[in-house]
Formats: structure tokens, sequence, C-alpha cells
């Protein structure tokens, strides 16, 4: 954290969050498709599909490891930033050579519409389209449609908190898990661990309460709130794949993540909890060469490969 820079580590604020997401654009990594097929190592596609209203168009970025010409399970990811900033095209190279070589996975990333420009529900009703598109799709995508694990890091994995509840609501496509990484759940931003870590955590609750005022607008806060918008508000978490969620025992989302991990205990459900000492949001991005990021990586390969091959021996196949 200390290797940021004071710059880097100001929160962001309604005043200055143009300004913040138009570096942000700038600034971050959008690697080409060409880029992401690493001299043929991979097979990626962008893929322009339906959104969810308004005939606007969703765009997909599609990879999986060439040569292997069964269908492969797949990651559907939603890309963080706080539902603010962030693209589909940045959080690739990573997951490509981290797990879609390693486990034989295919990818789909999701380019959803950002705040405030767009508002609950537009990006979750996207990020549904585009999840029940690639299942209509599965078999001309090599994707086998029945070992699809939903997940995300952040604000996607807020998303993907979300996804996992719209999808069992409205009888869609039933992922086989659910990959939550620091996930942003609760707008209230009211937790112990919000106010313990603000102006501590690289997103503290002054950058998280902005970013809930732009996706909710006059909503934010509102008591009737949909669980879709922020799924720790969600009363009924039964019937939910099994879910991996890790977060930071420093970082404002700790408190709000643990909980979450304790509900869908109580309603029966699976979860595996991580709460890795010391860490800050986004740590493993920060400093991923650090013992307590290769830890962290290993523990969500590790969920991942028990996920895959256990669906993979009940579907009669091999992982």
């Amino acid at each position: 954290m200390a290797g940021l820079g004071e710059e880097a580590r100001k929160p962001f604020t309604p005043e200055n969050l143009a300004g913040r997401q138009a570096r942000d654009a700038a600034a971050r990594p959008r690697p080409t498709v060409r880029d992401l097929r690493a001299d043929g190592r991979f097979e990626v596609a962008e893929l322009s599909v339906p959104g969810a209203s308004d005939g606007r168009d969703l765009t997909l970025i599609s990879a999986r490891p060439a040569g292997i010409a069964r269908q492969l399970p797949l990651l559907y990811y939603l890309h963080g930033g706080g539902m603010i900033t962030g693209n589909a095209w940045s959080v690739l190279p990573r997951l490509l050579r981290d797990w879609a070589l390693t486990l034989e996975l295919a990818v789909v990333s999701v380019e959803y519409p950002l705040a405030p420009q767009a508002r609950y529900p537009e990006p979750v009703e996207d990020c549904y389209a585009g999840l029940v598109w690639v299942a209509a799709h599965a078999a001309e995508l090599g994707i086998d449609a029945d070992r699809v694990v939903i997940g995300g890091k952040s604000a996607g994995g807020g998303l993907a908190a979300a996804l996992a509840l719209l999808t069992r609501d409205r009888g869609g496509p039933a992922p086989i898990g659910q990959l939550l990484l620091c996930p942003m759940l609760d707008d209230r931003n009211n937790t112990f661990s919000s106010h313990q870590m603000a102006g501590i955590d690289t997103w503290d609750r002054t950058s998280n309460a902005t970013a809930w005022q732009a996706l909710l607008g006059d909503r934010y806060g509102a008591e009737d709130l949909p669980a879709y918008a922020a799924p720790a508000r969600a009363t009924d978490l039964s019937r939910l794949p099994p879910a991996y969620i890790e977060v930071g025992s420093a970082e404002t989302f700790r408190d709000e993540d643990v909980a979450y991990a304790n509900a869908i205990w109580q309603a029966g459900g699976q979860a595996e909890l991580h709460v890795w000492p010391g860490a800050c949001h986004g740590f493993d991005t920060l400093a991923p060469q650090a013992a307590l990021s290769q830890d962290a990586h290993t523990a969500r390969t590790r969920w991942l490969r028990r996920l895959l091959t256990q669906s993979g021996t009940s579907n009669g196949s091999a992982c």
C-alpha cells in the first residue's frame, strides 16, 4: 500500500468520479484479441450479443486453450472496479495464464456497463443476458453448459453473487459454483470493518459509498432494495451453488463477506471462506509475488479443481 503513492490512494468521491474514470479508462490495460491469443496458445473471439434491454449489445470475450476439441467447463467472469471502472479485457491474461491452461478451462469475460452511466439493474441484467446467451450457444462455443462456474472480483464478485440469486429465482442456467473474490455485497456500508478501515484500505467506505450511489442513484440505501442489487440484502440464500468466498482481514469488505458465508451455511448451503491475515483490498494484484498472494491463488485453484473434478465425475467424464 505504501508503494502506491498518495494519489492512487485518494478515495473516489462524487466530485472526482468522472476524472478518475477517464484516467482509469486511459491507463488500464486493454489487450487486443491478438495479444490474448499469445502466439496461438489460446483461441479468442470478441462476441456481440443482445443485452438486457433498449437494443443495446453486450460484448463478451470468449477464450480457451487452443487445440482442445472437446467441450470445456467455463468460468463466466465479471471484472472488478467498484461498478465504476475496469474492463473485460484487462483481467483475461491472468485468468488464462492461471487457470485456463492449468485446468483446461474456457473463460468468458463480460464487458458489463459501468455506473453512473448505467444504473441498477442494467449491469446485472446484462450479465444475466450474457449467461443465458452463452448457455444457449454452448455447443458452438465448445463449452459444457452443465459445468459453468460464475465468478468475479470486488464489484464483479458482487455481481456474480447477484447472478447466482437471479438465475436461481428465474430458473435460468444453473452454475455449479460461484467464485467470489473480495465481493462487494452491501450498499449499507455500515459494518464494523467499513468503519475500522476508513481512510486506511485501498478501497475505503468513502469510495464504497461513491460507487454504490453511482450504481443505485435515488435507490441508494432504500429499505426495499432487492438482493439482486446488493446480495447482502438477501433473506433467502438456500439452493445456491457452492461458493468460494475470500477477503482480507484488513479490508472494508471483511465483515460483509464473512456474514455472507455464514448466511449461506445457515441456509444449509456450501461455502469455503478464506480471510487472509493482514491483506488489504486487491492485495494479490498489488503484490502478486507475496507469499500471502501465492497462498490465495493456490487456494482458489484447488477449489476450482475440486469443483470441476466432482462435476466431471458426476457427468461421467474426466476433468
